[in-house]
């Protein structure tokens, strides 16, 4: 594939803040799990076309990483990799892509991961164990491990509880045991020089995934799919300390919109020179912004 090429690039300094968990997703919201999700997190208003989302970041002066979801549990209409990163391409003022490809698919995973960081169109990739259904640690994932952590790409898996499945019969399918970020930890053993993100507030293993970002130096902790207001005591504490160059600002748009969290945040009990840290400044060096 071609990829069509803006003529600027994200510029950190040009921005007010970077949200490292911005979904792309299909218009049409009809399905199930579309609909459990909206009852869940509440309808954001957000703008859910493509244009939408890239006029609504390039006016707030926001840069973010943009990736659909490979999965087949929910039955939702995704985004190839090529998609997202035409549409990164496009906006590249303001967006980076990262791929998202499912573990599980085997030897064809790997190759379409190889071709992608080939081809330098993606900064990164997304995994959602719980929807894909694997273990971090399950050794069907560590070859995809490999092709990115000799790119030196971040890796960023959701962790702790799914917004996606709740209230539907069974949680849809979705088995929360695989967002449990401890399993995470072999990985960043197992790949040393891995950048990884643990996406969330971990509920309910928060004080496991604080423990792994404090051990593990690759590994960091976005802040995405929850209003700050919600955070817990320990999260925030250690976002003002220990973790203050290792935490991330993410919204988990259009589930939570960026007015909605930053708004939260700025009435957070968090130290004025960390500010900058947690909305830009860790994600740009993470980055290579």
């Amino acid at each position: 594939m071609v990829y069509s090429r803006a003529s600027s690039c994200m510029r950190a300094s040009e921005l007010v803040a970077i949200d490292t968990h911005v979904h792309l997703e299909c218009e049409d919201d009809s399905n199930a799990a579309d609909s459990a999700a909206k009852k869940y997190f509440g309808d954001s208003a957000a703008p859910r076309d493509r244009a939408g989302l890239a006029e609504y970041y390039r006016s707030r002066r926001i840069g973010c990483v943009v990736f659909s979801v490979d999965e087949r549990l929910t039955g939702k209409p995704q985004f190839s990799n090529d998609v997202v990163a035409e549409f990164a391409a496009q906006n590249s003022d303001i967006m980076i892509a990262f791929a998202s490809i499912d573990p599980t698919r085997g030897p064809e995973a790997v190759r379409e991961a190889k071709r992608l960081v080939a081809a330098g169109v993606i900064r990164g990739l997304k995994l959602h164990p719980p929807l894909q259904q694997f273990f971090p640690n399950d050794r069907i994932a560590y070859p995809l491990y490999e092709v990115f952590a000799e790119a030196k790409l971040p890796v960023l898996f959701h962790t702790g509880h799914s917004g996606i499945g709740t209230g539907m019969p069974g949680g849809g399918g979705v088995r929360l045991k695989y967002g449990n970020p401890m399993y995470i930890d072999d990985v960043a053993v197992d790949f040393p020089d891995l950048p990884i993100i643990l996406a969330h507030p971990s509920f309910p293993w928060q004080d496991e995934a604080i423990s792994i970002c404090l051990h593990k130096p690759t590994v960091y902790i976005d802040l995405s799919g929850w209003s700050p207001k919600y955070f817990p005591a320990n999260l925030v504490q250690y976002a003002n300390t220990l973790l203050k160059k290792k935490v991330l600002f993410g919204s988990d748009y259009p589930l939570i919109t960026p007015d909605r969290w930053m708004a939260d945040f700025a009435k957070l009990d968090i130290k004025p020179e960390v500010r900058p840290l947690i909305l830009k400044e860790n994600a740009a060096r993470l980055l290579g912004l």
